[in-house]
């Protein structure tokens, strides 16, 4: 995947800014549409953005997704595509919460995983503070309904969610840990639990960046 310094000699530094415009726009969830861009950049017409957004797109610096409007991705740099996962709502780090889906928006993650097999939450709490998952933060979850001793899980406890780390014990039983002293392990009954899926990424934004506005 070429990037912003790979922009040739011939484009100008508006194009250049553009790119990194609409980039970040990508990764925070909410990739521009061309009239957003004309805004953003002062263009009388939204032709002249379309232009730009077209070059960079001949470029290798952006692909487009035909009739959407919101269609505008960042190639495959490792082999994976980008894609847009929902963030459903959020989970508790901390004392357990209703589970209920709040969709806030979208996320873009670069996975060989399909769209429907991701899914995002924002964490409430602090429990997981010395896994380095802090309030605020966007955790990437893989949907499955099993995992491994050791990883940081999404919960479902009767109709409450949690983010902890998930430890089997023998028999298969169950106890999900925090990473902070404060907090206390919870040991549900086997048939109290259910897992929805392993955490794989977490994101940090600055105040008012976050996907979901």
């Amino acid at each position: 995947m070429r990037d912003a310094g790979q922009i040739s000699s011939r484009s100008d530094g508006r194009r250049r800014r553009i790119f990194l415009f609409v980039r970040d726009r990508i990764l925070a969830g909410s990739p521009p549409t061309t009239r957003e861009v004309q805004e953003h950049f002062g263009f009388r017409a939204v032709q002249s953005a379309r232009r730009y957004l077209e070059a960079l797109v001949r470029d290798g610096l952006l692909d487009k997704e035909p009739g959407k409007a919101r269609g505008y991705r960042l190639p495959a740099g490792s082999g994976y595509p980008t894609v847009l996962i929902p963030l459903i709502g959020r989970v508790q780090a901390g004392a357990f919460t209703t589970a209920v889906e709040e969709p806030e928006g979208f996320v873009a993650v670069q996975s060989s995983a399909g769209r429907g097999e991701l899914f995002a939450l924002r964490v409430r709490g602090d429990s997981m503070r010395d896994a380095a998952i802090l309030p605020g933060d966007v955790v990437i979850v893989h949907r499955q309904s099993s995992a491994r001793s050791g990883d940081i899980v999404v919960a479902l406890v009767e109709d409450e969610a949690t983010v902890k780390r998930l430890k089997v014990r023998a028999a298969g039983r169950i106890e999900l840990h925090p990473a902070n002293p404060a907090f206390d392990p919870i040991a549900p009954a086997a048939d109290a639990v259910r897992i929805l899926g392993k955490v794989i990424e977490v994101r940090r934004y600055l105040e008012g960046a976050a996907p979901g506005g």
